[in-house]
């Protein structure tokens, strides 16, 4: 049921996403909206800037680390229950 359900779901978000993507070109051609196109791209500098700064660590921060230790120790554990989910999951997605 759940694959099922994040099939049907997904599209529906891609299309509504697609959709907003879309009335915004055709709002800003049109001109209602103005984008400030120098701003864009300081922003976009500025998050390269961050990005650069800490992909150099190469290290998860500790608590995105103990977040998925804690994930695998609960996959690890409930074998079945998980390969039961995955296995429903992936035949719902299929259908």
């Amino acid at each position: 049921c759940t694959g099922f359900i994040f099939q049907k779901v997904g599209k529906l978000a891609a299309t509504a996403v697609g959709g907003g993507f879309f009335l915004l070109q055709i709002a800003n051609h049109t001109g209602y909206i103005k984008v400030d196109w120098n701003l864009v791209q300081r922003d976009v500098n500025k998050a390269k800037q961050q990005l650069k700064f800490h992909s150099t660590g190469n290290k998860m921060p500790p608590e995105v680390k103990s977040k998925a230790d804690e994930v695998i120790i609960f996959l690890k554990k409930n074998v079945i229950l998980t390969g039961g989910f995955a296995g429903g999951f992936l035949l719902g997605m299929a259908s």
